[in-house]
């Protein structure tokens, strides 16, 4: 079993930046595939971005491609997001997940078999 711990929500106005980690802790083998969603208040889980260990691929949703930033340092366990240029509409509880295997649907929360607690992610107007 994995254990995922998000750190570095909080409160930026519009336009601001924001770093997210996430550490892995145990079972790491499951973290083959880590990402980051999302839900805001109301909606449903969104996918914003995954890291995929083989390739060191990424993958972005729409919203956020050229935004956001997802990286991985294998050495501490961690994933980060980096997000820049906030918008409003990024507000959201932003959750880390990971993935023993590639998703048959990256952007399906049911693909991801870990999840963390998430942090919560204010952009103000």
């Amino acid at each position: 079993q994995v254990q995922l711990v998000e750190s570095g929500g909080g409160l930026v106005q519009a336009g601001g930046s924001l770093r997210l980690s996430c550490a892995a802790s145990g079972d790491t083998f499951t973290t083959y595939v880590m990402g980051w969603f999302r839900q805001a208040p109301g909606k449903e889980r969104e996918f914003v971005a995954a890291h995929r260990w083989s390739g060191n691929s990424t993958y972005y949703a729409d919203s956020v491609k050229g935004r956001f930033t997802i990286s991985r340092n294998y050495a501490k366990n961690t994933v980060y997001l980096q997000m820049n240029s906030l918008k409003p509409e990024d507000t959201a509880v932003y959750f880390c997940a990971g993935a023993s295997q590639f998703p048959a649907t990256l952007s399906s929360p049911s693909d991801f078999g870990s999840w963390g607690q998430g942090t919560q992610v204010t952009v103000s107007s």
